[in-house]
């Protein structure tokens, strides 16, 4: 059974490998291919003018989050359901988080979506506008971990319960 640090840095691990020219195999560190899903990895990067994107993660209890964040034309704002493009954008990044946990450690990582995904759109000009991206996902894999919010127990000594009343101005 892996421990909450062992799912923790496999996380970390996944999501790093995910970096900009992963996804060709003569760019990536161990000859491998790797498709995220995003919208970085199509076309050719030397030609193409690059498109602004990717993702990130944070562990915070049981909950992971993962935020998407782009750089986008109004055009594509205005044309459709940009909360759903975003939302699919996030299945791609959690999809890939799994296969590629299981590629470094060899477990399988159960996440289940909790929530809708927050999606908020800025415009920095009259041309393009930032997009950025939340959801989260209750990490399965993970026992014994205090979920944040929950109120913690005492657990001080008796020895040092006693000390700290000595203390107290009577």
């Amino acid at each position: 059974m892996a421990t909450v640090l062992d799912i923790v840095r496999g996380i970390s691990q996944a999501a790093a490998n995910a970096y900009d020219g992963s996804q060709d195999e003569k760019y990536s560190l161990d000859g491998e291919e790797r498709k995220i899903g995003l919208k970085r990895e199509e076309g050719d990067p030397i030609t193409d003018s690059r498109v602004v994107d990717g993702f990130g993660t944070r562990v915070s209890g049981n909950v992971l989050t993962i935020s998407y964040q782009s750089d986008i034309k109004l055009k594509e704002v205005y044309a459709g359901d940009i909360e759903a493009d975003v939302d699919d954008m996030i299945e791609n990044v959690a999809s890939f988080l799994k296969k590629e946990f299981k590629k470094v450690t060899g477990d399988a990582l159960s996440l289940s979506a909790e929530g809708d995904c927050q999606v908020i759109v800025q415009n920095t000009s009259n041309v393009r506008a930032f997009v950025n991206g939340t959801k989260n996902y209750k990490i399965g894999n993970l026992d014994g971990v205090v979920a944040v919010g929950e109120p913690s127990e005492d657990r001080l000594d008796k020895s040092i319960r006693d000390f700290l009343a000595l203390g107290k101005s009577k």
